[in-house]
């Protein structure tokens, strides 16, 4: 019997319990970023009710679709693109006495809270005949912006390379996004998935890596690795299947969730509201208990109107978390409305404002009220980007265009933001 249980922090699939042979929906999540999803091959288990203040929603997911491969299968055949640029089949590992293999992504938080744990099992295990290889099992197109508030990087092969060269991965990561045939051979559930194959290439364990998510705590049950010490010692493994936990394979037939999500995004009101030199001090300051990220722009600079879409993008992949978007034109009141249908264009509904255009003196700011009163290093260009923490400390500042990466990793990685849950 299999079992998909939702849980918090884990993001808006669907999900369903079959429960002696009845369907019933499991309360899934208000937030479609963060639904995690548990499968269990063992007897029913209690459904808990939802935890407040996750509300549900539930996908229709017929009961054989993407099987998990079951203990005792044959490894399927694959061949697949690695980060490396080779090309990797089942076969390219037949050196090995046992082989690893982990369903896992770049943007999935738990995922990622599991990258060091794998760089250290292929060390510990490489001199002893296992082979480690993960693979990249989703859709890069079916992964909403709002999946992402817990990384820098989607799932793209390009991000791959990125990812695999920043934590100097020691396995193959492969990319299975194009058409996610080799997923659909093996059915993960969820990031990370692992499956391990003897010498004759049958699966003898499928499951979780261990049972603790959050890295620095020590875990009470180190299955994977229980399982390869067995094979290795000639023994059978003593618990073949375990319950995984992580996101949800983003499988391309569900790519439907990106689609709505435009067109709710394409709703949301778009405000304009003026701020004075003093409003802006009061801004700076931060007494929020975000992460604020600011811009400050104009309709008359090409540069501004270039990145402005960048950051709508960095605002729905984060204002769920401790984290807000302000945007602030310099085209005053006599601009407000050209300002304002740029803004609507671009679907920024997050906090927007505009304050007169007078007090930034053109060319070098001239220590003019506004540039006195957001940073005094700023030299008068546009555009002008700031992150501030709760209190006012500016982490980040640029005059000019920015790296959407690297601003996306100074967001990620800043201590009210993470990567984890």
């Amino acid at each position: 019997m299999r079992h998909c249980l939702s849980g918090p922090g884990l993001s808006g699939l669907a999900a369903v319990v079959l429960l002696g042979g009845a369907v019933s929906a499991a309360a899934p999540f208000s937030d479609p970023a963060s639904a995690r999803l548990f499968v269990a091959s063992v007897a029913p288990l209690p459904v808990p009710p939802p935890s407040p203040p996750f509300t549900a929603y539930a996908l229709q997911i017929p009961a054989d679709e993407h099987k998990t491969l079951p203990i005792g299968a044959r490894a399927p055949d694959f061949s697949l693109q690695g980060v490396d640029g080779r090309t990797y089949t089942l076969s390219s590992f037949n050196g090995s006495a046992i082989l690893v293999i982990v369903f896992t992504c770049d943007h999935c938080p738990t995922a990622q809270a599991y990258e060091d744990r794998v760089i250290q099992l292929t060390k510990d295990y490489k001199d002893k005949g296992v082979a480690v290889v993960a693979i990249m099992p989703n859709d890069p197109g079916s992964v909403n912006l709002d999946e992402l508030g817990y990384t820098d990087l989607g799932d793209s092969y390009e991000e791959m390379k990125i990812r695999a060269s920043e934590k100097n991965y020691n396995f193959p990561y492969l990319y299975d996004g194009q058409t996610e045939s080799t997923a659909k051979a093996y059915g993960p559930v969820a990031t990370p998935h692992v499956f391990i194959f003897d010498k004759d290439r049958k699966l003898r364990y499928q499951g979780r890596i261990d049972d603790v998510e959050k890295p620095g705590k020590v875990p009470h049950t180190f299955d994977a690795r229980n399982a390869i010490d067995a094979l290795l010692g000639g023994r059978e493994v003593a618990v073949p299947t375990t319950k995984v936990f992580g996101c949800s394979i983003k499988w391309a037939e569900k790519g439907g969730w990106v689609e709505r999500s435009k067109i709710e995004w394409a709703k949301e009101p778009v405000k304009l509201d003026r701020l004075d030199v003093p409003g802006i001090r009061e801004l700076l300051a931060n007494k929020t208990d975000k992460l604020l990220l600011l811009t400050i722009w104009s309709a008359s600079g090409e540069a501004s109107l270039n990145e402005l879409p960048e950051f709508i993008t960095i605002n729905r992949m984060y204002r769920k978390r401790d984290f807000g978007l302000v945007t602030i034109s310099t085209d005053g009141t006599a601009g407000m409305d050209k300002a304002l249908q740029i803004l609507q264009k671009a679907q920024a509904s997050c906090t927007n404002y505009i304050t007169d255009g007078g007090t930034l003196s053109n060319g070098n700011g001239g220590g003019s009220p506004l540039v006195e009163a957001v940073d005094p290093h700023w030299q008068g260009g546009l555009p002008y980007t700031l992150l501030v923490e709760p209190g006012g400390k500016i982490v980040y500042s640029r005059q000019g265009l920015i790296d959407p990466r690297m601003l996306k990793k100074t967001i990620v990685d800043n201590r009210l933001i993470g990567r984890y849950y």
